[in-house]
């Protein structure tokens, strides 16, 4: 949770950070665009790292680090340094989120590790959402901006307490050093980094009219196909490429990925509509975002529950989730320009029970098909995925809308001027090109909603494809019952 919050309240935050700090629109983009490199290049070797240096050894030193640099953040006045030190932070956050899902399936047994991943899935469905309410109370209820950086601490001293006094002490397993594929990480880090570049910056920089966005783009895709050729071959792999031979494991990855866009339904699109149409601030959003985060504390278990009964289909369940968020979709997309946050209820609502219905059961039909041992593998597979497909999908949705908005933008001003001769009172000129940008924000909203909305139905069928998996047993085995056939937990220290 305090890796999400870090990553999303400091975007939502960063306008006030450079205004603070006096830094250009443009330059402190960058700052955002280092921070989610850190955590996409730290995601997929987050796991090995964890075994080869134990769970807690790992956790505890990466805690320690995002901390640190937490309190340091706002005293740092220089644009470059600030960008350096928020790329390092994300590398220690970006191992965290892996660690949690490989340590659910490495310590949790099947009869409340569905529990676990519903806590897990709150980084996609809780964390995004309340980032909105932090925000507003860091920049504009209490007014002090440093607040963006320091709210980890806290956060992160619970962390490390519970991890120092929960998990066991082992040993540095220093022969896999020596077994790892170095060749691979350095092909994989500079890929990773470079589509970061292109996802984040593309939209800013018009895409290919950037010299510097193809070429990150052209080279990251290279580098990662060199990445993954290196991994498939290699005998001690940071990610295990065949697993993903499995329906659940390639069927689910790619409806992740699509998912992770489609949620942005319910922060992204309403977030920014609200900001760019009645000039709301972080505050004045909240409420959006609260709606869909607060349910999510009991929802998610909720979920869980459900599907521990043997007579639910975990891809019904998934499904339903889809057709709700789709429907949610539906009616925000009736917005027109004097909505505020109030006509979004409705619509906040259906994504927060929706939501978790979706990613709950996506995480139980993909892991139920990994064996312990597989655990480090799956976790840099899906949480590489998760980065990449938030990434994705703000640039697939931020160019949608842009493209939209010029298309109704250029309609709209022929159609002015076709009409505007028959008007007894023509409006001026700087009033008519106001009402001309306002609503064509309006309608290219409007059809980003839609255009989600058809996205969570198509993936329906997707979901009703993947192999059924049996409701677990809710019940721990007792000690006389026979071992259960799922390798023991400490085959992941082999993994």
């Amino acid at each position: 949770m305090m890796a999400g919050l870090n990553n999303r309240v400091g975007a939502l935050a960063l306008a006030d950070v450079r205004g603070a700090l006096g830094f250009g629109l443009d330059d402190a983009s960058w700052v955002s665009t280092a921070y989610t490199a850190g955590e996409l290049i730290a995601m997929p070797f987050a796991a090995w790292f964890a075994i080869t240096l134990s769970v807690r050894r790992m956790h505890l030193w990466m805690v320690a680090t995002c901390a640190a640099l937490a309190v340091l953040l706002p005293f740092v006045e220089n644009l470059d340094l600030l960008i350096g030190l928020r790329f390092v932070q994300g590398i220690s956050s970006g191992t965290l989120i892996p660690i949690l899902m490989m340590a659910a399936l490495k310590f949790l047994p099947p009869h409340i590790r569905l529990h676990g991943l519903a806590l897990y899935a709150m980084t996609a469905t809780f964390a995004p959402n309340l980032a909105i309410w932090l925000a507003g109370q860091w920049t504009d209820a209490i007014s002090d901006w440093r607040w963006v950086y320091w709210q980890i601490v806290p956060l992160a001293l619970v962390a490390a307490l519970l991890v120092s006094r929960g998990l066991p002490v082992e040993a540095v397993q220093t022969p896999r050093f020596r077994q790892a594929n170095w060749l691979g990480m350095a092909i994989g880090v500079p890929a990773l980094g470079l589509i970061t570049i292109a996802l984040d910056q593309g939209v800013r920089l018009e895409w290919f009219n950037s010299p510097l966005i193809t070429f990150a783009l052209l080279a990251g895709l290279v580098l990662l196909f060199a990445y993954l050729l290196t991994e498939w071959y290699h005998p001690a792999p940071f990610l295990k490429l065949q697993i993903l031979g499995r329906r659940n494991l390639a069927l689910g990855c790619i409806l992740f990925v699509l998912l992770l866009v489609v949620l942005l339904s319910g922060s992204l699109l309403p977030a920014n509509y609200l900001g760019q149409i009645q000039n709301y601030r972080a505050m004045q959003t909240a409420p959006i975002g609260l709606i869909v985060a607060l349910p999510q504390l009991v929802l998610g278990s909720l979920v869980a529950l459900l599907l521990y009964r043997k007579w639910i289909d975990a891809r019904l369940v998934f499904a339903s989730g889809l057709a709700l968020i789709a429907l949610a979709c539906l009616a925000a997309s009736q917005l027109d320009a004097d909505w505020n946050w109030k006509q979004f209820v409705a619509a906040q609502t259906l994504q927060a029970f929706g939501q978790p219905m979706a990613v709950v059961s996506m995480l139980f039909l993909i892991t139920s098909v990994v064996q312990p041992a597989e655990g480090p593998f799956i976790s840099g597979t899906i949480n590489a995925l998760r980065a990449f497909g938030s990434m994705l999908g703000v640039a697939v949705v931020a160019q949608f809308t842009t493209v939209r908005a010029r298309f109704h933008a250029e309609m709209l001003l022929d159609h002015a001027a076709l009409v505007g001769n028959s008007l007894p009172e023509a409006p001026e000129p700087s009033q008519l090109m106001q009402m001309i940008a306002q609503q064509s924000l309006v309608l290219s909203t409007a059809d980003a909603y839609r255009a989600l909305a058809v996205l969570a139905l198509l993936m329906i069928p997707l979901v009703l494809r993947l192999t059924h998996i049996p409701a677990p047993a809710m019940r721990a085995p007792s000690p006389a019952s026979p071992v259960p056939a799922t390798p023991p937990v400490a085959s992941l220290s082999h993994g």
